[in-house]
């Protein structure tokens, strides 16, 4: 299953959070206090392992704890929503006989009472029938039998039956609607006229009885539960929820622990929060070694007797004891060394567990520092990939492979570069794990994929709210300081083409932006282009941005960067207002998109496949009763046809819609790069020839 949006609603701070879309890899940018955390604990208790269970007193909103603690079943305070795989889609609509393509997506609940509930959103019972259709199903019953001939003795039976089927179309033309009630209704009253034994040969009343199995079977489906109701599907549904695993900087394991502190704090429900997620991590460590604290305490023991000397035979004892506790610690480390290497591959650690006394100690080494250090001396980085892995090992079980991922400020001690390491260790663990984290690093957000990155601020109700847009100023003034974080981000992307040498190719916005970069790295991928330099797209949202931008990325080349702009009349302005200003002298590093295609007005959009991107429209908006795809033109640019459909479907599109649809077409496209034949792969390739050129 995987996750697509959540949305949490009375946890803690959090009042509603609203819908939270997530991607393979999801970042909360937000300041300190901005609630990050409090959007991914309630995930982590969705669908909890045993430190996952709700606590009243940290768990229940402090505004109002006496309602929720009064009726908790009331108060649902995380829903989730997941795309099932086609295996458990065939599995529900074989239990519930509702098509398959109304069961693809699921919502899961969970309330303060910790009662979990389903949802199918895409599913809308039919409750009630176009009279309509039932009036022609009386009007053909009425109408065979009309003209048919009955048997001398059933000329009575005639009468009767044509007079309850002309009663029945009276009673049913006073409403435009049926429900299961008024069919019930039909069907009583129609049978009434319909003797218990007819004749073998009668032509008229196994007519009759036709229409009547026709209009129980419309009841039937009208009272047809709904698939959530279904016996077995709740369970089937929960059975394969996906479990959540949350670690955060807390939890990072000491070089030295107190052994007597951890047998008392594994053991109290007490402790602070800091305690709580060290004892945790411990837990999970001796867990996965398969070591019991409290047997290496024992195994440990000196002879404490007073005034009296151990015999021979204690001291044996006590040899051997200390020796069987030096092989299994030993043989812990070789275990833990060997699983961490099969997973982090940065680094060639060797870990090594001591116990003296009450202590026990963490040492690491590596191939290339082979003296032991101190777990605590090493980077805070390696510390926290050892915690995290263990957690997200251990927690996730044999399901780890499914388990999706909740990091809360991860990295924070690292370095730059290091936070930046940390950001490609996602994209790789993503592979296996969908991942969320909480963030207010610029470091840990991609400029190129800002499409993944949510701004997380408080609003003026006092309510958290997530937005995937990143505009400067938009919705609230308190957004600021999320999106200084992701404006940082990009930024820094810039100065980097300037500073290490990326090909800068200047585009009009966002939305431009991520289609460049899906083409580029589909191209990449199959082998089409190699460049010499990497190739970002900085937009410069207008002519005047573009020149100070273009002025900044050529003072350490000798020539302007190139610039890609639409071909409708914004973006020739554009291209005639730098021709004749900074480009005057390199007019040709100014590229339009009616190079690439062959109607005029283009727009980047028009270099997508056309039936693909008439594909993601329709998905992208499921409101319109027409879809876009019946009245979509190829050969024309597809924007103001998308504007024109919209408007004739009452479908609002907000100002900035060509960003979200980007991103949506970025993610398919990535996600089924195959689905693009040899002339469209080589149509791309020609316009990345002249923007390496």
């Amino acid at each position: 299953m995987k996750l697509i949006r959540f949305k949490v609603s009375d946890y803690r701070s959090v009042k509603d959070s609203g819908w939270i879309d997530v991607e393979r890899v999801t970042a909360l940018i937000g300041v300190n206090e901005s609630g990050k955390t409090n959007l991914l604990l309630p995930l982590w208790k969705l669908n909890p392992a045993r430190e996952g269970e709700i606590v009243p007193t940290s768990d229940y909103p402090k505004g109002y704890f006496g309602a929720v603690r009064d009726d908790p079943e009331y108060y649902r305070f995380i829903v989730a929503e997941f795309e099932l795989p086609a295996n458990l889609v065939a599995k529900l609509a074989e239990m519930t006989g509702v098509a398959p393509e109304k069961l693809d997506v699921v919502q899961v609940g969970r309330n303060f009472a910790n009662t979990t509930d389903v949802r199918f959103p895409k599913h809308d019972p039919v409750r009630e029938i176009d009279t309509s259709e039932v009036s022609s199903l009386v009007a053909a019953a009425r109408q065979d039998l009309s003209v048919a001939t009955p048997r001398q003795k059933e000329t009575g039976l005639h009468s009767t039956l044509l007079s309850a089927i002309q009663e029945a179309e009276q009673a049913i033309e006073s409403k435009e609607k049926q429900s299961a009630k008024d069919i019930g209704s039909l069907v009583s009253s129609l049978a009434a006229s319909v003797p218990e034994s007819g004749a073998p040969t009668s032509t008229i009343v196994p007519r009759m009885k036709r229409l009547i199995e026709d209009l129980q079977h419309i009841q039937t489906d009208l009272q047809k539960p709904s698939p959530h109701l279904v016996e077995g599907v709740h369970d089937l549904v929960w059975k394969n929820v996906p479990r959540f695993v949350y670690y955060s900087n807390y939890g990072n394991l000491d070089s030295e622990i107190y052994l007597p502190h951890v047998v008392e704090n594994l053991k109290r429900t007490d402790v602070g929060v800091k305690e709580a997620a060290k004892a945790r991590t411990l837990r999970v460590l001796f867990k996965f070694v398969r070591l019991q604290p409290e047997e290496i305490l024992e195994l440990g023991r000196d002879f404490k007797e007073v005034n009296r000397k151990p015999s021979e035979d204690e001291i044996a004892e006590i040899a051997t004891k200390k020796r069987e506790r030096t092989i299994l610690l030993n043989s812990a480390g070789t275990e833990l060394t060997r699983e961490f290497r099969a997973w982090w591959k940065q680094g060639d650690y060797t870990f090594d567990f001591q116990a003296d006394g009450d202590h026990f100690r963490i040492w690491v080494s590596d191939s290339k520092r082979p003296e032991r250090i101190e777990l605590e001396d090493r980077s805070s980085g390696l510390q926290w990939f050892l915690s995290f892995y263990l957690i997200f090992l251990v927690e996730s079980a044999a399901d780890h492979r499914n388990a999706i991922l909740l990091l809360d400020e991860p990295g924070l001690s690292l370095h730059p570069l290091a936070q930046r390491d940390l950001s490609a260790f996602f994209d790789n663990l993503a592979g296996t794990n969908q991942l969320i984290y909480t963030t207010h690093s610029p470091f840990l957000v991609e400029a190129d994929m800002l499409d993944r990155v949510r701004k997380v601020f408080v609003a003026d109700d006092g309510s958290t709210k997530a937005s995937s847009d990143l505009r400067r100023g938009s919705e609230d003034p308190r957004s600021l300081g999320a999106t200084y974080a992701i404006y940082s981000s990009l930024n820094m992307n810039v100065a980097e083409s300037i500073l290490y040498g990326c090909q800068p190719v200047i585009v009009e916005g966002p939305s431009d932006q991520h289609y460049l970069t899906m083409m580029k790295t589909i191209l990449v991928a199959n082998g089409s282009i190699a460049p010499k330099r990497e190739i970002v797209f900085p937009p410069c949202h207008g002519a005047g941005n573009a020149k100070a931008i273009a002025s900044i990325l050529a003072s350490t080349d000798e020539k302007l960067p190139l610039v890609l702009l639409d071909s409708d009349a914004a973006g020739k302005k554009m291209a005639q207002d730098l021709k004749n200003g900074l480009y005057q002298a390199e007019k040709g590093r100014i590229l339009q998109t009616e190079k690439y295609v062959s109607f005029a007005e283009s727009e980047i959009e028009d270099l997508i496949p056309f039936p693909f991107m008439v594909e993601v429209v329709d998905r992208w908006e499921r409101k319109a009763d027409v879809p876009f795809a019946d009245v979509a033109k190829p050969g024309a640019p597809i924007v103001p046809q998308i504007q024109a459909w919209a408007k004739s479907q009452s479908v609002g599109l907000n100002d900035g819609w060509k960003v979200s649809l980007s991103r949506e077409v970025k993610k398919r496209a990535l996600a089924g790069p195959t689905r693009f034949d040899g002339s469209v792969v080589e149509s791309w390739k020609k316009v990345f020839e002249d923007l390496t050129s």
